[in-house]
């Protein structure tokens, strides 16, 4: 076990994720945390790039012209005695992979949900992995300052959309413009007027009493009541998110449990982010830390590559700047400098072989030919979709057909994002032709003369991925289907990790 002052570090930690629909206010919600963590000292801070000194402004440049998030980000700041990393993930569908991967590296979640929408669809798909993962969350309802749905059936609609029991911990005083302030409902105001009190007996009535056992069993989420851009019931669901969400938790690896106060270090890779630094071109491996304590300069075993490696320059992410650290503890996210030696889903160790899965890689949905607009610029261009791809957020195939590459998204987005990264990041144009593909399959064999038979036969359909692995491109649901049918002893996957 580590020795007790580092145990009492990792017991200070708190890290979540906020994750929302788009536009439910998640971003100002994660700026007024900040604020009062003392990590920012000025409101619109997060929207004029301020506090995301880790990407770079032209990247960011896209966020701000659309006012989506489109990465995840890391921001760590201390309050009342506690460490907070929040993760502040992309609400947009497009990007659902990058959170749904990020919700692999927390500990708990705040959903944000606007009170005059309630439930949305993407609220609804993150909420099924935090339940599949029995996170434990914490329901904050946004944008009571504006005409929305009732209270009441604003917890109703959280209950039978989310799926998971609910109890009021605060109360709005009033909605819309009448609304003024919120109170909690364990301190009581000694005036009501008489709504308020006829919602207080129907609390008392229907909602249970929050059981902290329960919602750190998933089964409870304690709900809030505010508006983060009027500033009114953050505090009170900051305050009790440090006292009742959970410390770092224990996380299974393949081979057994890892506890976070075990003195061995651990830690998986859950994000990869190319360019931060555009003088550098750099890329950074964002590492969850699962166990013990990670020290700067000391070697550490890479598990797929199967070699011992040092990091000189670690980063953490302090809201406004990111720092070089000299130590980090479980619960901790971490950002070592890549030069091509991670992937998404790697393991860094103290030496014992272990493999931390779960981390999802859909199956592309959409899919076009890249090509260069400017001959002068080739190699850029091949740098620049080498390291995007790396970021896992879309994917690289090359046509064995003709050579060319194609890259497939779940979303249209992706493909603004990337021409828009490769021309102000690399400085390289690229052309996309739309090509009508159904779906991406990963094939194999225990049968090499059937797989062989196939990949002739279908020798018009063949990719290769970027790790050189058989991808069958099937245009169609019916021609995926009788090759299924005609090939017994092929399996088809259709994500990469098999």
């Amino acid at each position: 076990m580590l020795p007790s002052a580092d145990q009492n570090e990792i017991l200070r930690r708190r890290t979540f994720a906020i994750i929302s629909h788009p536009d439910a206010g998640k971003t100002t919600l994660t700026e007024k945390l900040l604020l009062y963590g003392g990590a920012i000292h000025v409101a619109g801070a997060v929207k004029s790039n301020k506090i995301r000194k880790t990407a770079t402004s032209d990247w960011m440049e896209i966020e701000k012209q659309r006012g989506i998030s489109v990465a995840t980000s890391v921001m760590g700041f201390d309050y009342d005695g506690y460490h907070i990393n929040i993760l502040d993930t992309p609400g947009h569908q497009d990007f659902a992979e990058d959170t749904f991967r990020t919700l692999t590296a927390v500990d708990s979640a705040i959903v944000v949900i606007d009170s005059a929408k309630g439930v949305e669809t993407q609220t609804r798909r993150l909420m099924e992995v935090c339940r599949m993962r029995k996170t434990p969350v914490m329901v904050f309802m946004n944008k009571m300052d504006r005409e929305g749905k009732d209270p009441f059936d604003l917890m109703d609609e959280a209950e039978k959309e989310l799926g998971i029991h609910c109890t009021p911990v605060t109360w709005a005083n009033g909605q819309g413009l009448k609304f003024e302030s919120v109170f909690a409902l364990n301190n009581r105001p000694a005036e009501l007027s008489e709504k308020l009190q006829e919602d207080l007996e129907m609390i008392d009535g229907v909602y249970p009493e929050f059981d902290r056992e329960a919602y750190l069993r998933g089964d409870l989420a304690p709900v809030f009541f505010g508006s983060a851009y009027k500033t009114i019931g953050v505090q009170e669901l900051l305050n009790f998110f440090v006292e009742n969400a959970p410390s770092p938790r224990p996380v299974m690896a393949e081979e057994r449990e890892v506890e976070p106060m075990e003195d061995k270090f651990t830690a998986f890779c859950f994000k990869i982010h190319a360019n931060m630094d555009p003088n550098h071109r750099s890329c950074i491996a964002f590492f969850k830390i699962c166990s013990g304590k990670f020290l700067r300069n000391t070697y550490y075993y890479h598990v797929r590559k199967d070699q011992q490696m040092r990091f000189a320059a670690p980063t953490c992410f302090m809201a406004q700047k990111k720092e070089t650290v000299d130590e980090a503890f479980a619960g901790d996210i971490v950002g070592l400098p890549d030069t091509g030696n991670f992937k998404i889903g790697d393991t860094l160790t103290a030496g014992e072989h272990l493999h931390f899965k779960g981390l999802p890689s859909f199956s592309p949905e959409m899919f076009k030919y890249i090509d260069n607009a400017d001959p002068m610029k080739q190699k850029q261009l091949e740098k620049g979709i080498n390291q995007l791809m790396d970021e896992g957020v879309a994917q690289l195939f090359v046509s064995q057909l003709n050579g060319r590459k194609i890259i497939g998204t779940v979303g249209q987005l992706q493909f603004e994002v990337i021409q828009y990264r490769l021309e102000h990041e690399y400085q390289a144009k690229c052309r996309w032709t739309p090509l009508q593909m159904y779906k991406a399959c990963w094939i194999e064999s225990d049968d090499a003369a059937e797989l062989d038979m196939f990949k002739k036969r279908k020798a018009q359909y063949m990719a290769t991925d970027k790790e050189g692995r058989d991808v069958f491109m099937a245009d169609s649901a019916y021609v995926l289907s009788m090759a299924q049918q005609d090939y017994k002893h092929i399996t088809f996957h259709f994500t990469s990790e098999f």
